[in-house]
């Protein structure tokens, strides 16, 4: 005796149909041949995925900032980098503080001013440009 021919007292499972081995409809048993649908557990993926695959990787910062960041100078830094009391991009750039005139530069209302100064061709906060007229400089 075989531990294959041992069987138990009272059979009472009946052995579950195992499709695409014979039977009425041939050797496949209606899966058809080959390929992902005869296979046994087949599962089809989704288009999704495929397509999502074919998209290739992008890698970096996904939100760029749609405009460059301007250089920013406090109100109260305006008469140590500026003594002459006149600000403006071609000063800025003559002092080596940016590269060029093309650059944004924008005043802040950060410290606080005493002397008179002049603003010219330079964005500057709403903040600043009252600590400025009060303290007698003007914004052009």
């Amino acid at each position: 005796m075989q531990l294959n021919e041992l069987k138990p007292k009272n059979a009472i499972r009946k052995s579950q149909k195992r499709v695409g081995r014979g039977g009425k409809r041939g050797t496949t048993s209606g899966h058809g041949q080959k390929g992902q649908k005869s296979r046994a557990g087949h599962r089809i993926r989704p288009a999704e995925r495929d397509l999502l695959m074919r998209i290739p990787k992008l890698r970096g910062v996904k939100n760029k900032p749609k405009r460059e960041v301007a250089l920013i100078f406090n109100v109260g830094e305006l008469t140590k980098v500026f003594p002459d009391g006149i600000v403006s991009k071609s000063i800025i750039a003559e002092k080596g503080l940016t590269k060029g005139t093309h650059i944004r530069v924008k005043i802040l209302s950060g410290g606080e001013i005493k002397k008179p100064i002049t603003i010219d061709g330079v964005e500057i906060s709403a903040g600043a440009k009252a600590k400025i007229e009060k303290a007698g400089g003007t914004v052009k």
